[in-house]
């Protein structure tokens, strides 16, 4: 029978200078990570980590930041707010057309956002 592994924290009490001496053996690398390497040698597990470049598609981030750059979206939505707040939207088919329109610009400019982020629709990768 299989174990599953799971990361189980484990904590250990330095003195100041038992932890300036491992800092300064570290050179920069993290401190777990220090520790785990100098324990486990080449055995120890590496971490996953999220990336210091979030951005996956540059392409489909440049179409958002230039369809934002050039729409009055976050002007015209702020106006329609204020409208509501002040009950003074009047509900013609041209107000729901204008609100339904907005809100396909929102999520269009959603679905590029995670696409270019490389982030699925309900926080997967």
């Amino acid at each position: 029978m299989a174990k599953t592994l799971i990361n189980v924290p484990f904590s250990l009490r330095l003195t100041f200078e038992e932890r300036a001496k491992l800092e300064h053996e570290a050179a920069g690398m993290p401190l777990g990570a220090y520790i785990r390497k100098q324990v486990f040698g080449e055995n120890a597990t590496p971490r996953k980590t999220r990336g210091k470049h979030p951005v996956k598609d540059h392409v489909a981030l440049g179409r958002v930041l230039g369809a934002l750059g050039q729409s009055r979206l976050s002007s015209n939505l702020n106006q329609l707010a204020r409208a509501v707040n002040t009950g003074s939207l009047p509900v013609t088919p041209d107000t729901e057309q204008s609100l339904l329109e907005a809100c396909e610009a929102v999520e269009e400019i959603r679905e590029e956002l995670l696409k270019a982020l490389g982030v699925r629709p309900g926080g997967a990768e």
